[in-house]
């Protein structure tokens, strides 16, 4: 797997001193319970660095950061009222929900945007099991300043673990003072990358250590809430098996490489076995933009065990009733994703020598699907399918750019690389594509309505690499 560098600092360069935070700072905070929530998006102080560093000026939910975690049951019916305390209008996307399209968070497109100081009910059943999470879908900055949460449906029959634990992570430009920079929107950040930052915490802080136990089972929902920062995280010493991948189970394995990827707006679920001996430390490590690694945390062992041997029971999910694509009779779609720095060329080469890269590059919009940028959030669909329907998205990212991609209210399985079978035909609902790889995805379009699909590095979404797939 190829690695672009980007242009941007390691976490410590900003964090140099940062003190060291003990184990229960890393485990959500009391979840939410039940089936009626309230969320109350507006700014807060948080210490996202700790000591002696400033409280940053952040926007988060119910005045925590991340927003609280919400865990509910397979098959619950969710109601959350959304009281807009910010000065802007918001929205909350339930990202990999399949949900009614009227409730997925849109601005305009599924809903009128909630106005400061009102309020709009969400409310739908839940029935997949597995890590989500609920962001705004208003413009890359909010979600740059904070608000984000973790949404668990938890198993009818979960398998057996010692802890269940979540790790947010959230990627976050500091000016040297601890305060967000507030250059959201720039050129260069839409043409290259994305808003890579300098800052990278977990659950809200920078965290130095996570304590374990030997002889513990974990299993680490791993959410990826960052504007663009993709994770190459790899566990020292230990071991990771992946059981589930956006919240759909996949067969138990070990990620190639020993690295877990995880893009923007990705979940993965881990066993992590601790295996080691009491009094042992081992770091996890952030290695996908080459010349840039650093580490994220230690894995700190108590001097006492757990237990003296691991469990070995199951770790295998119970998949979710998600309906299987009739390969054979599917509909086939060609999806081509264009533009960003170098782009131009790269559009040339394909016989696209019409589309104006400066003109567009004035209004902001720079990234293409099929050589069309969104303006907003409400345009024509660049595909109308039937319901009920299987289809086949044969996708290319034309760009020199990483891009994952992401279909709003379905999930589809990811059939081949480059030509190659996937191993595991994972279920997801973001994909990760290389620059110049070829993806095939397959769904059945039951979930009727206008449905977002776009690149969820924030920055080339607002640059234009976002469309709309009508199910009739």
């Amino acid at each position: 797997m190829s690695r672009f560098r980007v242009a941007t600092l390691t976490r410590r360069s900003v964090l140099s001193g940062a003190a060291g935070l003990a184990c229960a700072a890393l485990l959500p905070r009391t979840a939410m319970a039940g089936s009626s929530f309230k969320l109350i998006p507006k700014q807060v102080k948080a210490p996202l660095i700790g000591q002696p560093h400033p409280d940053t000026v952040v926007w988060a939910y119910n005045d925590l950061m991340p927003g609280p975690p919400i865990r509910v049951r397979q098959g619950d019916r969710l109601k959350i009222a959304v009281e807009n305390q910010l000065a802007e209008e918001t929205t909350v996307h339930f990202h990999g929900i399949r949900l009614p399209n009227a409730m997925d968070g849109v601005p305009h497109l599924t809903q009128t945007p909630i106005a400061p100081g009102r309020e709009f009910i969400y409310e739908f059943d839940v029935p997949d099991a597995g890590t989500y999470w609920y962001h705004p879908h208003q413009g890359s900055a909010q979600v740059g300043r904070g608000l984000a949460g973790a949404l668990v449906v938890e198993e009818r029959e979960p398998i057996q673990v010692d802890r269940d634990v979540v790790w947010l992570l959230q990627d976050w430009r500091l000016r040297p003072d601890g305060q967000i920079s507030n250059d959201f929107g720039n050129m260069h950040d839409i043409t290259h990358s994305g808003r890579i930052g300098n800052t990278v915490t977990i659950n809200g802080r920078v965290q130095e250590t996570f304590a374990v136990r030997s002889g513990e089972r974990i299993r680490l929902r791993l959410i990826n809430a960052a504007n663009a920062r993709i994770f190459g995280l790899s566990f020292a010493g230990h071991q990771p098996r992946v059981i589930a991948i956006d919240g759909q189970p996949v067969e138990p394995h070990e990620p190639s490489d020993g690295t877990i990827i995880l893009a923007p707006a990705m979940r993965i679920d881990l066993i992590l076995d601790m295996a080691a001996k009491p009094g042992e430390r081992f770091q996890v490590l952030d290695s996908f933009y080459r010349g840039l690694e650093y580490r994220l945390i230690d894995l700190a062992y108590a001097d006492t065990p757990y237990r003296e041997r691991i469990l070995d029971t199951a770790i295998a999910l119970t998949p979710n009733a998600i309906p299987e694509p009739d390969l054979n009779r599917a509909e086939r779609h060609e999806v081509a994703f264009n533009g960003g720095m170098m782009g131009q060329m790269m559009m040339r080469d394909r016989g696209m020598a019409g589309m104006n890269m400066r003109d567009m590059m004035q209004k902001g919009k720079v990234w293409f699907i099929n050589g069309v940028a969104m303006l907003g959030h409400v345009m024509d669909p660049m595909l109308t399918l039937t319901r009920g329907r299987s289809y086949v998205l044969a996708m290319a990212n034309e760009t020199a750019w990483w891009h994952p991609i992401h279909l709003h209210g379905h999930v589809f399985r990811v059939l081949s690389r480059n030509g190659a079978p996937t191993r595991h035909r994972e279920w997801q609902d973001t994909v990760l594509m290389e620059p110049r790889e070829k993806v095939e995805i397959a769904f059945v379009a039951d979930n009727p309505g206008d449905w977002m699909f776009h690149c969820h590095i924030l920055e080339h979404q607002d640059g234009g690499m976002m469309g709309v797939i009508r199910v009739t």
